[in-house]
């Protein structure tokens, strides 16, 4: 397993959801975990369907702050916002879908939620989307 890299707020470009490839709505599709939920605020992973090239997907929770802020306090505010309204916020980051959940780490329910959440936002129904998580270690989690 690589190590996330770490991620900073320069790196972060808003992505509409229309624009990611039409798969995502229509295919029965999995994100597979390539690191632990616990491992920290970054967890890399990526989609993938059947007939279809896999798309790296990560998600990344915005409101880690130590030992530098992941995210600017505009991509913060609109994860803030999407995840008030029952949305995720989707942005590139070098080069990788990512979706931005507000928070400073990950559970499973978390990420299973944010990927629900993009389902819905490509138009497919959750229940065609799958995970396969890896749980991780606690890395120094903060009380």
């Amino acid at each position: 397993m690589t190590e996330p890299t770490p991620t900073t707020s320069t790196d972060l470009t808003e992505l509409d959801p229309f624009d990611l490839p039409e798969w995502l709505g229509v295919a029965e599709v999995t994100w597979t975990a390539e690191s632990g939920v616990r491992t920290g605020h970054h967890v890399r992973g990526e989609l993938a369907a059947d007939g279809f090239a896999p798309l790296p997907c990560d998600l990344l929770a915005v409101d880690e702050a130590c030992p530098v802020p992941v995210a600017d306090d505009a991509v913060r505010v609109s994860a803030h916002h999407a995840w008030q309204r029952g949305e995720v916020h989707v942005v590139d980051s070098a080069g990788r879908l990512t979706l931005a959940v507000p928070g400073i780490r990950f559970s499973a329910d978390l990420a299973l939620d944010a990927l629900g959440r993009l389902a819905r936002a490509v138009g497919a129904s959750p229940d065609r989307y799958a995970a396969r998580l890896r749980i991780g270690t606690d890395r120094g989690r903060r009380p």
